[in-house]
């Protein structure tokens, strides 16, 4: 029994050592002996992923790899195999090129156990299978046959805004989701909501409120075992509930609508040429074996499309209100071309006219350089080559595994490319040439898998800004400060405060 005693603490010191070996051999080798040891970067990073999960964690991913590149260069080693690259070669190489499959990240932000959208499919060839099914509904040609319904929607902008006293700030965030829900909810099921109505007189519209809880859902429950989310969820807390149950809410909007599509169409009733995607979803046949996609596989695509076009576009046009707000000139300017073009300012003109203005597009892409919503690191992994080499990227040889990525956030913050890259200045994109800008402006994703619903969210940007700009001045009230909207990165950024409070006027002699 003593021996017993005795050999335990002797084991336990066993143990340890070697546990000790192991990381100080798996430190050597990751700083020395790695096919990745010759990337700059820091060692600590090279030697452990912790450090930059602890920089996820503090919602300061973009501004941490930034500030590596201003370090170390265009290329730096952010994990033991994991690197990002600001050099456009080899971003045209990563995306483009050789076209890699996902990061196993994305599936984090699924809704469902067993069917992924477009976005959360990590195989590039499944994805541009999937991509076929609706790609055809976001061409420029197409969604002008929805401008009816983006016009109402703007209307309805107007009048809800109008409605509240001036003085009254409101949280932007809400206002342009109740916003963006209306526009989606035409283009993807061809009906329309309600949503700002029903917000401007107090009542709540669940889906909007579910899509707002989702990011923060899906960060959680990416985070811990899925034994302790279940766990976390049976907590008895009403807004916790709603933030638990957010992609069942959604998931369970979005089968509603489908399957009333689908009597619709089993009945033989007739649609119009204008076709909501949903409806392009349940009509595709794959083009290998001519077979349906499963109704969980259109609920998860129609899912992933209101998430990705509510939220985002609200946040990007939040900023840009509070950017109009803090430059009353910037205003001016915008407002003097609106006023050309809009005799009634409940009419938002036709999208063509919007887009021939300069100034308004110039504000845009400003807003889109410095606020666009995905900002943040987009993973693949290099493949392996038939020939068993590594591939050759920016002048390294990266074994298949490697994880790859790039960050629109450091590519629009170029000082070489954007002088003072952190003023908002729309006047950089009125000069004769801006083709360096525009290389270098990615909000929307890089190569093949670029969103593919970017023409429905620049379509609404400059509606939303139409309306708002021509309508009313802004006002920042003293609860919105540089502090409040500080830009936190969860994939999807959002203000520091959670809330972009600004109050509206009516603009004097301008609304009727």
């Amino acid at each position: 029994m003593l021996a017993q005693h005795v050999c335990l603490p002797s084991a336990i010191l066993a143990a340890a050592g070697l546990i000790g070996i192991c990381c100080a051999c798996s430190v050597v080798y990751c700083l020395w002996f790695s096919p990745l040891s010759s990337v700059p970067g820091p060692w600590y990073a090279a030697v452990s992923d912790f450090w930059l999960k602890t920089h996820v964690a503090r919602l300061q991913q973009c501004m941490t790899v930034h500030e590596l590149f201003a370090k170390y260069g265009p290329v730096v080693r952010v994990g033991p195999n994991r690197l990002v690259f600001k050099d456009m070669a080899g971003i045209k190489a990563v995306y483009s090129v050789y076209k890699f499959d996902k990061g196993p990240a994305y599936k984090g932000i699924r809704t469902s156990s067993d069917a992924d959208q477009a976005m959360t499919i990590l195989e590039h060839a499944a994805h541009s299978a999937r991509r076929k099914a609706w790609s055809p509904h976001y061409t420029t040609n197409n969604l002008a046959k929805f401008q009816p319904d983006m016009r109402y929607a703007a209307r309805e902008l107007i009048t809800s805004i109008a409605f509240l006293r001036s003085n009254e700030p409101v949280d932007c965030l809400i206002l342009f989701r109740h916003f963006t829900i209306e526009v989606i909810m035409s283009s993807l099921y061809g009906c329309r909501l309600d949503a700002l109505k029903n917000w401007s007189t107090g009542s709540k519209v669940p889906v909007c409120e579910a899509i707002g809880y989702f990011p923060i859902q899906a960060t959680l429950r990416s985070s811990v075992p899925s034994w302790l989310w279940a766990l976390a969820c049976k907590v008895p807390h009403y807004t916790w509930q709603q933030l638990c149950n957010a992609d069942t809410t959604i998931i369970e909007f979005a089968r509603n609508h489908i399957r009333e599509i689908r009597r619709h169409m089993d009945a033989g009733k007739s649609h119009d040429d204008k076709v909501p995607m949903v409806l392009r979803l349940l009509e595709h046949r794959t083009s290998t074996t001519g077979t349906p996609l499963r109704e969980e596989d259109i609920i998860a695509e129609a899912v992933g499309h209101m998430i990705a076009g509510t939220d985002t576009t609200a946040i990007t046009l939040s900023y840009l209100c509070w950017e109009l707000a803090r430059h009353p000139d910037i205003a001016m300017k915008l407002q003097v071309e609106l006023d050309c073009v809009m005799d009634d300012p409940a009419i938002v003109p036709d999208i063509a006219v919007l887009q021939a203005l300069p100034y308004l597009n110039a504000f845009v892409k400003e807003g889109l350089r410095l606020y666009g919503a995905g900002p943040s690191l987009l993973e693949r992994v290099v493949r392996e080559t038939p020939s068993g080499q590594p591939f050759s990227i920016a002048g390294y040889d990266l074994p298949a595994g490697t994880v790859v990525a790039a960050q629109s956030w450091s590519l629009s913050r170029d000082p070489a490319v954007f002088p003072s890259p952190e003023e908002f200045y729309p006047e950089r994109w009125l000069v004769e040439d801006t083709s360096a800008m525009s290389a270098h402006l990615c909000p929307f994703g890089f190569g093949t898998r670029i969103c593919g619903g970017q023409n429905v969210a620049q379509i609404m940007l400059r509606i939303g800004v139409a309306a708002i700009a021509r309508n009313f001045c802004i006002e920042v009230p003293p609860e919105t400060t540089e502090q409040s909207m500080a830009i936190c990165d969860a994939f999807v950024i959002f203000p520091k405060a959670m809330a972009c409070k600004l109050a509206f006027h009516p603009r004097a002699n301008k609304l009727g």
